[in-house]
């Protein structure tokens, strides 16, 4: 009865419009109230969930990602992919498509990544007589690729999620490669929508202007070399990394490229803050209702239940995908990963699925989410810089989803892709 009362309440306030973070923590408000336990519980589990040192990473990723969208480092990546990819068929597209992955790579956000290339490339991609639904795809979509990069808060919150059964560095390093498959698949379907819409080829500028812009650019993308070569050598943790991050962002956009003003950075604290306090709360509430979904064994009660339905492990990763997918439609990202660990993690391993390929299977899950209503975060976005209705755009968006669906089904059977450089740059043994 207490699991039928936690999980009715919480779908039913989100039914009613009640923001995720408040739908959680009242259902398990209604749960303790109903099974007597007292109150305190609430504020105990609230404060053991947040006042994890690790987390310091998160405000610190969080803002690097915010200076770097604020202090004009768009602008210089845009102009990197358009000299290496422009002249390809729908060569804004494509070009869009990698600048995209490469912003990703150094705010970490699929929000920031498609609110920076978005305000760049949408317009100009209007302006060159591409259909507005097509530009907000190609950007929507193509950001996504910023939660598997090593700038990502989001791998930090399931790394803790899972409660010690995975480490920082081996997600970080595992990150790149399902990235490198995800721009890939987007890649091609940018270029096949382009060649079924006629779209232009744009002109090669030369190697000499692909050497120019690659060295504008470069500072802002060392950040993850900066970022990979510290954890995995030891010099620093992910928590150091992610000061040392910001560090590098403000003398980087201050002093290096000298585009960030005072009032931009303060916009990129404000902004900062205010989402470092949504996740904070989001990770106390959750943190009850994993302590709540831990006592009514809920993680056995589903792993039985899909056992009756298969016993055959590729049937159960299908199974997992599916109801990562659903959930991920009405839940923000960091919600679904730390509600949704606890209870998936135990029935993939039980399947055979290493932990850490586990993590790129939910944070591609939940990037999916991000772009399909009711929620659909990057999809608001795309479409508020586009002009453009998300009925519009959902009309057809089905080749994108096709390429996201693909690289997800290649992270999830193919554990290579998520195991190979941790094992070949850290030795993981998993």
């Amino acid at each position: 009865m207490e699991l039928i009362i936690l999980g009715a309440t919480f779908f039913g306030f989100l039914v009613l419009g009640v923001p995720v973070a408040f739908a959680i923590g009242l259902s398990a408000l209604c749960t303790i109230l109903y099974e007597g336990l007292p109150v305190a519980v609430i504020f105990q589990q609230m404060m053991s969930g947040m006042n994890i040192f690790s987390f310091l990473a998160i405000p610190f990723f969080v803002f690097s990602g915010e200076l770097m969208l604020h202090g004009g480092v768009a602008d210089k990546i845009v102009q990197l992919a358009k000299n290496l990819v422009g002249h390809i068929r729908g060569g804004l597209g494509m070009s869009n498509v990698v600048a995209c992955t490469l912003f990703g790579g150094v705010s970490g956000s699929p929000v920031a990544d498609v609110s920076a290339m978005g305000a760049v490339m949408i317009p100009m991609m209007k302006k060159e007589g591409f259909d507005t639904d097509y530009a907000v795809n190609v950007t929507t979509h193509a950001s996504l690729v910023g939660a598997l990069m090593p700038t990502s808060h989001n791998m930090i919150i399931y790394a803790l999620a899972a409660g010690g059964k995975v480490s920082i560095g081996a997600l970080i390093a595992a990150g790149l490669l399902p990235a490198l498959v995800l721009m890939i698949c987007m890649l091609v379907a940018a270029y096949a929508v382009a060649v079924k819409r006629g779209y232009p080829a744009g002109k090669f500028p030369g190697w000499s202007e692909v050497a120019r812009s690659f060295a504008a650019a470069l500072p802002g993308l060392l950040i993850v070399g900066i970022i990979l070569t510290g954890i995995l050598s030891g010099v620093f943790t992910a928590t150091e990394s992610a000061a040392v991050a910001v560090t590098y962002t403000i003398v980087l956009t201050f002093f290096i490229y000298r585009t960030m003003t005072l009032q931009n950075f303060l916009r990129a604290a404000a902004k900062a803050v205010k989402t470092t306090g949504v996740v904070l709360l989001l990770i106390g509430v959750s943190t009850m209702f994993q302590y709540l979904m831990g006592l009514y064994e809920v993680a056995d009660f589903a792993g039985d239940l899909m056992n009756k339905v298969s016993s055959q492990p590729w049937m159960i990763f299908l199974l997992i995908n599916v109801i990562l997918f659903l959930l991920g439609t009405f839940m923000d990202m960091a919600a679904t990963i730390l509600i949704c660990t606890p209870i998936f993690l135990p029935i993939a391993m039980k399947a055979g699925m290493d932990p850490v390929q586990f993590g790129m299977l939910m944070l591609i899950n939940c990037a999916l989410g991000l772009n399909t209503p009711p929620v659909g975060t990057t999809q608001f976005v795309g479409c508020a810089i586009g002009g453009i209705s998300v009925g519009a755009v959902m009309r057809t968006i089905l080749p994108f989803y096709a390429a996201l669906i693909a690289a997800l089904m290649f992270v999830t059977y193919v554990p290579a892709f998520s195991l190979w450089l941790p094992r070949l740059l850290m030795g993981y043994k998993g």
